[in-house]
């Protein structure tokens, strides 16, 4: 079954670049998770690269920034080192976290998409891409950040 807003967000554990990570680690703070196909592909890199340079915004409304993909922590870190990217990215390499959060395909390759979670843990936004070559902007992932805010 596939979170929805108003979900309790499943919990996780992964090993990403510069440590493990917990969603639970962030309680109190918002999370916005990004599921994303693979490092290095021309759309991944655009979508976390547009992250990172907004890092900022994000930062100016409480959030920290996850990226999850399927590849192995080497290939993260080569990523992460290339890109300079100022948020962990998190492997997820049996798709378990995917799988959770509703965000496999069909074919077994993760959809791009973007959850928030919010400061108790409860999901406040998401959005799973149809087709693969979409991805949510910084403004979409703020102003619904800013509705919860009201």
């Amino acid at each position: 079954m596939a979170v929805a807003v108003g979900d309790v967000a499943p919990d996780f554990t992964l090993p990403g670049t510069g440590g493990t990570y917990t969603l639970s680690q962030f309680r109190g703070q918002l999370v916005v998770l990004v599921f994303y196909p693979g490092d290095d592909s021309p759309v991944c890199t655009k979508q976390l690269n547009t992250y990172n340079d907004d890092l900022s915004e994000f930062t100016h409304v409480g959030a920290q920034v996850l990226a999850i993909s399927a590849q192995d922590i080497a290939s993260h870190e080569t990523f992460a080192q290339k890109h300079r990217f100022g948020f962990p990215l998190l492997a997820d390499v049996d798709k378990s976290v995917a799988q959770s959060y509703g965000t496999v395909g069909p074919l077994g390759f993760p959809r791009r998409s973007v959850f928030v979670v919010d400061e108790v843990g409860l999901v406040v936004y998401a959005h799973r891409a149809i087709a693969g070559l979409t991805f949510r902007p910084v403004s979409e992932i703020i102003e619904a950040i800013a509705g919860t805010r009201r």
